[in-house]
Formats: structure tokens, sequence, C-alpha cells
């Protein structure tokens, strides 16, 4: 990031534009890896893109694999559509198993080269 100084938001986007083709991410672990305060962080940086974004927002859901409810309920049906188009399947209660389609997130030489630095987990209950 050349050592301009970005938002916390364009850092979370950062993160969601590499999560793979037929992977998906949760807030949680956006917001983690960005360095922000909390998955809730995450929602309102992907809540706020234009409708003709390139950022894949598709690809991020809740803690328990599930689509997260919008005000506008299109909107949820349009991201199950989507994520079904990358292949990515939900189960009958409508959740989406992470141990299988569940990204691992960004590899230590992309984290490193977008001067990201990452503190130890910390579950959130």
């Amino acid at each position: 990031m050349g050592g301009e100084k970005v938002s916390i938001y364009e850092r979370m986007l950062l993160v969601v534009r590499v999560i793979p083709f037929g992977r998906v991410a949760t807030y949680g672990q956006i917001a983690w890896i960005a360095g922000a305060a909390s998955p809730r962080m995450a929602g309102y940086a992907l809540g706020g893109l234009a409708a003709d974004t390139d950022v894949p927002w598709q690809r991020v859901v809740n803690a328990k694999g599930g689509v997260s409810p919008r005000g506008d309920p299109l909107a949820t049906d349009r991201q199950r559509k989507l994520l079904m188009e990358e292949g990515v399947r939900f189960e009958t209660d409508g959740r989406i198993d992470l141990d299988h389609f569940g990204w691992d997130g960004p590899d230590p030489e992309w984290l490193e080269a977008n001067d990201f630095t990452l503190l130890p987990w910390r579950a959130r209950g």
C-alpha cells in the first residue's frame, strides 16, 4: 500500500477482493485481517458499495455461514444466487459449510506486500 494512509474500510475491501471464487469468508474474519474493531464494520464497508462494484461482496457471510438479512430482501436472494453460481452449496438449514467453502485467508506474502500484520486470533462469543 506504498506508505500512504488508507482507511480501515479500504483495507477491508482490499481483503475481500482476494477471496477466491467459490470460497467465502466471514465478516469477523475480514475485520480481523484488516485490523478493524468489529465484524459490524466489515458489514458497513460492504453495505456502502455501489451496485456496480467489482468487489466480490457476496463472498462474505456471517459467522454461522449464513447470508445476513439486509434492508432489501432481494439482496439476500441475489447473494445466494451469486454464491451458488460460484459452486457454493447451501445446506438445508440455509447455511454454508465453512469447513468446506471457507477461505483460510490471504497468504503471508500478500499480507506482507500489503502491510498487513495479523494479531493472534481471538474468538468472539
